[in-house]
């Protein structure tokens, strides 16, 4: 057996044993492999130097791109293909998955409502809408999802989420009694909110959104100023979609008895995520929490003696809710050394940086200096070549 050096639980002396069981728990490289395919590179180079050694791979995200296939091949589960609406009102395919446990559905917000769906000459908040999403919420209660986790990560839109609840029965009407129309410009002729048509199996359903930002629905910070500019907002465009995401709160304040206004990550997804708690009682949580509480990560690390994790860069922005310091933080509180494999170490990254995401090291997977197109096509040897690196230095 080989011996590994880890601390006690709770700090301490450090202590020797034989090296058993690693758990391998990375996100995706993005725009080079899945989260899968990045966990299997790495555990076939582990037991090319350690095949003694017993090694558990689980796919991991963050709440964004990818979290879909990740818990989905974490837990077993399938996928649904369905055709919603798409941010311009055109039909578009999209994906959720049905979790191995029958009663879990997660959907990423961005396959029926995402930026990519819209043609750069195209993009325009004042008329995109979140209906697609809300139609993918109900094609999942529909299969019988009692639990929905929601990734919103990627929007082209600053509807407030109206878009969304629209397709789940709530009306939003003119002083005349009219259904306002699509988009976040739309938002200016809201007089009221009727929720008597809300599907009612939301009711019985528990909502949780992965939201990474805390920016609110409107103001200097808030949806439109900050995120509205790579939608296609023009500046008077922004100036627009703030006064109408205030106008909007005004509204379900007084409608609902709901303040959604200072609500932290209200205004992530052009304000889907102020739209997820007041139209559908969710609640807002960090992706890669709900990621490791979803494919049981924890459960899954007791007894292990080391955990590799990994993502395509690691840099300063990594301790703010990505997945290596996700599981970097809960290795660390299980006692368990956690190093990371991956694409790239950013400027400034030092052991404080290490520290703050709770990992023991980090590798790259670059041996030597290469285009970066060149190391995004051969990820996956790279990694394979990297992880195999690594077991020969914990065979020592």
């Amino acid at each position: 057996m080989t011996d590994l050096t880890r601390p006690e639980t709770g700090g301490g002396a450090p202590r020797r044993g034989p090296l058993q069981r690693i758990v391998v728990a990375p996100d995706s490289f993005k725009g080079s492999a899945s989260a899968r395919e990045v966990a299997e590179a790495i555990a076939d180079g582990l037991r090319r130097a350690l095949p003694s050694v017993e090694i558990e791979t689980v796919p991991m995200a963050d709440g964004g791109e990818g979290t879909v296939e990740a818990l989905v091949e974490a837990t077993g589960g399938r996928y649904v293909d369905v055709q919603v609406t798409g941010p311009l009102g055109e039909p578009v395919q999209a994906r959720f998955g049905l979790l191995g446990d029958g009663a879990t559905a997660v959907i990423e917000m961005a396959a029926a409502s995402g930026l990519p769906l819209v043609p750069p000459h195209r993009r325009d908040p004042l008329v995109t809408t979140t209906y697609g999403t809300g139609e993918m919420i109900r094609a999942a209660l529909d299969r019988g999802a009692r639990r929905l986790v929601i990734g919103i990560g990627g929007s082209a839109t600053v509807d407030g989420g109206v878009g969304m609840a629209q397709a789940l029965g709530v009306r939003f009407l003119d002083a005349e009694g009219r259904d306002i129309g699509p988009g976040g410009g739309a938002l200016a002729h809201l007089d009221r909110i009727d929720l008597s048509g809300l599907d009612s199996r939301l009711r019985a359903t528990e909502i949780l959104v992965a939201c990474d930002v805390t920016n609110p629905l409107y103001g200097p910070d808030g949806a439109a100023p900050v995120f509205g500019p790579q939608k296609g907002a023009t500046p008077e465009m922004v100036a627009i979609l703030d006064a109408n995401l205030r106008h909007l709160a005004d509204v379900i304040r007084r409608d609902l008895g709901l303040d959604v206004s200072t609500l932290p990550g209200g205004g992530a997804a052009g304000g889907l995520g102020a739209g997820l708690v007041a139209f559908c009682s969710a609640r807002l949580r960090p992706g890669v929490e709900l990621v490791i509480e979803t494919v049981g990560l924890e459960r899954r690390l007791q007894g292990a003696d080391l955990a590799v994790t990994g993502e395509g860069a690691l840099d300063r922005q990594t301790p703010y809710g990505k997945t290596p310091a996700g599981v970097g933080r809960l290795a660390r509180r299980l006692g368990i050394p956690a190093v990371a494999i991956v694409g790239s170490i950013g400027e400034g990254v030092d052991r404080e940086t290490l520290d703050a995401c709770g990992l023991s090291g980090v590798v790259s997977i670059v041996p030597r200096p290469m285009p970066l197109e060149e190391a995004m096509h051969q990820a996956v040897p790279l990694l394979r070549q990297a992880a195999e690196r690594l077991g020969w230095l914990l065979a020592l």
